[in-house]
């Protein structure tokens, strides 16, 4: 009894001390880069910021498995969704290279790679609903049915598989601001010949 309790009382002061460490280094770290955003998340940063979600996931969330069948339907609503309200930080191929993807701290990750594809679908699902807590990802619970967030799961996985054509009709569909839709106008009425609009003074 005594051996275990001298080993368990061992164990807790390892634990205590890792933990302190870890603190120490997460300390000077943001000491040394401060709270900006613009350097590349380091790679043991990545390693527990994906192992701080996993454990953040209930189990019983993390096996969930996908209630909304795919098909071709299905698949070109959720693209549609996705075009609209995600592409803007993941870009319409989910590599998250758009200007606000490559700004965010931690970067908007590149969905079709195995970080992500590797994710349960209740995994992707919980994000797609609750976000994630010092990130950019908002939590889109609640807005909408949950089917919709399983819906955009499935193309979550098609990502590695879109075509170029589903790509040029995401382009379409992407929502554009004022002054790029004013722009549009122009050029849509320069394309049918109508005359040009008085310049503005």
């Amino acid at each position: 009894m005594r051996r275990t309790g001298r080993f368990l009382l061992l164990a807790l002061a390892a634990a205590g001390l890792l933990a302190l460490a870890v603190g120490v280094a997460a300390a000077l770290a943001l000491r040394a880069s401060g709270l900006s955003a613009r350097p590349e998340p380091s790679a043991l940063e990545a390693r527990l910021a994906r192992a701080a979600r996993r454990f953040a996931v209930p189990a019983g969330v993390r096996a969930l498995r996908n209630p909304v069948r795919p098909g071709p339907a299905v698949l070109a609503e959720a693209r549609a969704h996705f075009a609209d309200h995600c592409a803007s930080c993941h870009g319409n191929d989910g590599g998250g290279g758009t200007e606000l993807g490559r700004r965010l701290y931690p970067r908007a990750p590149d969905m079709r790679l195995p970080a992500t594809q590797l994710l349960t679908d209740g995994e992707l699902f919980d994000v797609i609903e609750n976000g994630v807590r010092m990130t950019g990802m908002p939590g889109w619970g609640g807005d909408a049915p949950p089917e919709e967030s399983w819906k955009l799961v499935l193309f979550i996985r098609h990502l590695p598989d879109v075509t170029p054509a589903e790509l040029l009709e995401m382009e379409r569909l992407n929502p554009v601001g004022p002054r790029e839709r004013r722009e549009r106008e122009e050029d849509e009425r320069f394309l049918r010949g109508d005359p040009a609009a008085p310049a503005a003074r």
